[in-house]
């Protein structure tokens, strides 16, 4: 539901003032064509890589136009700021690079590996306080916290000078596309990408259909676009950290919900499966959130067919230790792989009689956790199977029902699944 028109929008000056700021250290990032996508979904995509900014994501954009904006005698007193991870490494780089005390607080959820980089561009300048499971709750710590010192708080979206600085990225691409954009997908957390991005292509390729992307456990935009108004989401899914946000901001919402041309939401099972094929078959390694805009592409495939597309991807600052995850929630969204419990019969060659007559040629026990505590006639395991097909999982049942080792199947039970595997 549309509100009224906002009463902010960045002005094409004042973006194109932040370009000349943020020239000093940003790169300009490529816009490359996706061969396999492009054929995939019968139009051109072009990747507008964001990843490859020396913080490997757009964030370094708005977090040093603010930053650079200070007066002497605010920078006197410090910045402090709350982030998942990239605004983090953006303020972080701003502050070794402007010779500014900061204090950062990241969720203690963070990945390690986004902590370590900010570590590595604040060097001596900066100060990590890990706080909170969510980005609301370090973003609380962090201003309560620039209440008690004076310090200025940096936001890593809801702030205009923030917003003008990620602006930067639509007027790249305005200059490096050499065709009118069709459709443009972008990641929304907070919004002030997709804020920036409007300000430029309203002005701009007003004919260009701006989509934003959020996760499915995390639509803090979509539920205040459909709601009339900014809400709060109690509980977040944060396996998509650069994404997950509990509530969107004062300045973002009224933007997005004006022009955006629509506004989905991604399971985060797709996303992985997204990452992956980043991965092996583009040889891009991409963060849950910088994946977004690509996983989104399914949803629209008849509507961009022939069209010319861009998705920016807006950061690589994955944690390799995620993998395992990350390949988890893929096999299970593509419906590959399957946990049950398995009543064994307590009797020699048991398992050997599921392993042959029970599972399919192509079936795999990835996961097995069997403890005999009783003398009952059967058994319970935790069995996990990876399938080549989901159209394996049906017969695969039956025979277990059939020679009497079906237990129960606990992929659609949360509760239990999270308990057991």
């Amino acid at each position: 539901m549309k509100s009224a028109q906002p009463s902010y929008l960045p002005k094409l000056d004042d973006v194109r003032h932040a370009a000349k700021v943020i020239a000093e250290i940003a790169e300009e990032t490529p816009l490359t064509e996706s061969i396999r996508l492009s054929k995939q979904y019968g139009c051109q995509i072009r990747l507008k890589r964001e990843d490859l900014q020396r913080v490997r994501s757009y964030k370094i954009r708005g977090a040093f136009n603010k930053i650079s904006a200070l007066s002497n005698e605010d920078r006197a007193k410090g910045v402090i700021c709350a982030s998942a991870g990239n605004h983090a490494q953006g303020v972080a780089f701003a502050c070794f690079h402007l010779k500014i005390q900061g204090t950062i607080y990241m969720p203690s959820v963070t990945p390690k590996q986004k902590v370590e980089q900010t570590k590595l561009f604040g060097g001596e300048w900066v100060e990590i306080v890990l706080e909170g499971d969510t980005f609301d709750d370090a973003s609380l710590a962090a201003n309560k916290y620039g209440a008690r010192t004076g310090k200025i708080f940096v936001h890593p979206f809801d702030d205009p000078k923030i917003i003008e600085g990620q602006a930067t990225v639509g007027l790249e691409l305005i200059s490096q596309s050499k065709a009118p954009i069709d459709y443009l997908f972008v990641c929304i957390g907070g919004g002030g990408l997709a804020s920036g991005l409007i300000s430029v292509f309203s002005e701009l390729s007003p004919n260009t259909k701006i989509i934003g992307v959020e996760p499915k456990g995390a639509p803090s935009m979509k539920a205040s676009i459909e709601a009339g108004e900014i809400i709060a989401l109690e509980d977040i899914d944060k396996f998509i950290d650069g994404a997950a946000v509990k509530k969107v901001g004062r300045l973002t919402y009224p933007i997005c919900n004006w022009y955006l041309n629509d506004m989905i939401t991604v399971d985060e099972g797709m996303v992985c499966q997204t990452i992956l094929d980043l991965y092996n078959r583009d040889a891009i390694v991409v963060e849950p959130a910088g994946a977004l805009s690509i996983a989104a592409l399914d949803q629209y495939k008849d509507k961009i067919r022939g069209k010319n597309v861009v998705c920016i991807i807006g950061g690589s600052n994955n944690d390799i230790t995620r993998t395992a995850e990350i390949k988890e929630r893929a096999l299970l969204y593509g419906k590959l792989k399957h946990y049950f419990i398995i009543r064994f019969p307590q009797r020699p060659g048991a398992l050997k009689e599921f392993v042959v007559d029970i599972l399919g040629p192509t079936d795999d026990i990835t996961h097995f956790e069997y403890s005999k505590k009783s003398s009952r006639e059967n058994a319970p395991a935790v069995v996990g199977i990876e399938l080549k097909d989901p159209k394996d999982l049906k017969p695969l049942i039956e025979r277990m029902k059939t020679n009497n080792f079906y237990g129960d199947y606990i992929n659609d039970k949360p509760d239990l699944f999270e308990y057991l595997v």
